[in-house]
């Protein structure tokens, strides 16, 4: 499961003024990040606005980023919910040609048991015909994967690793110290990244390497003194981008680097003249 090694970018999805897909917006992306450095593509998960992307838009979401990839890197898709049967038929009513894996998110809302997200995740596992990375993030499912619970599903054959935005470095020491050798650690925090290749991470689903992906190989493949000036550069950009909501920083960064608009759907609203200016001033240190 190497080639889930390094950085993940977890795609925006670029729109016109109009709130219609921006595809061209979208192979400008893709094309930046490849070339930037990145070692794979994670397509449709938060980042990506897939919670106001209708059926029709996913699958030509997908299908776009499948062409404008064209085999470069391998391709991870957002499969996720927090009702179990709908995500099941979301699967079997997927054509998965091009797809590595899918990143699935803990179930939100409902707040299950851990033994429901066992459950959940067992099924899902059961079902899909490509490994599943499960995605731990509290504070959007307000639901976490105990560490026990991902040690559990950990022994799946078809579920290969985490995407661990928790927050919570102990939680994350004891995932490293229990794990089967080849589950993947993946930070799902820009910032905690160099912290979890300490304990035996592997890489990170990424939110800034949509717009810095060359700083995010260097975190990931370059020396330690690279890697370390590469985190402590993320310091005073990272907190912007989450001020007023993801991916409303995010893309505020690509359009100040030129690289697609920063139009957002509703309920998430363009960065305001406040954060814009700082998000340029933050921007002019690595254009």
């Amino acid at each position: 499961m190497n080639q889930f090694y390094g950085t993940g970018v977890a795609l925006a999805t670029p729109f016109n003024d109009d709130y219609t897909i921006d595809y061209n917006g979208l192979e400008k992306l893709i094309d930046h990040t490849i070339k930037g450095g990145v070692d794979y593509l994670v397509a449709l998960g938060t980042t990506g606005e897939v919670a106001t992307l209708n059926a029709t838009e996913k699958k030509q979401v997908l299908a776009a980023c499948l062409k404008y990839n064209a085999g470069r890197v391998p391709v991870v898709y957002g499969i996720g919910g927090n009702n179990t049967q709908s995500v099941l038929d979301e699967i079997a009513n997927t054509d998965f040609t091009g797809i590595d894996a899918i990143l699935s998110v803990s179930p939100y809302y409902n707040k299950p048991s851990q033994a429901g997200i066992i459950a959940h995740y067992r099924a899902i596992a059961d079902a899909c015909p490509v490994p599943v990375i499960l995605y731990n993030v509290p504070g959007r499912t307000m639901s976490n994967l105990s560490a026990e619970t991902t040690l559990s599903l950990a022994n799946h054959p078809n579920i290969i690793g985490i995407k661990e935005a928790s927050g919570n470095l102990e939680q994350c020491m004891r995932i490293a110290a229990g794990k089967p050798q080849d589950f993947l650690l993946i930070s799902g925090d820009d910032l905690m990244t160099k912290a979890l290749y300490g304990i035996g991470g592997v890489g990170v689903i990424s939110v800034l390497a949509n717009a810095l992906p060359e700083t995010f190989h260097k975190l990931c493949h370059g020396t330690d003194s690279e890697s370390k000036e590469a985190a402590f550069s993320l310091l005073e950009i990272n907190d912007l981008m989450y001020k007023e909501g993801n991916p409303v920083g995010i893309k505020n960064l690509l359009c100040h680097l030129g690289i697609c608009d920063d139009q957002v759907r509703l309920p998430m609203l363009r960065a305001s003249m406040e954060l814009n200016q700082l998000i340029k001033a933050a921007a002019q240190k690595f254009k």
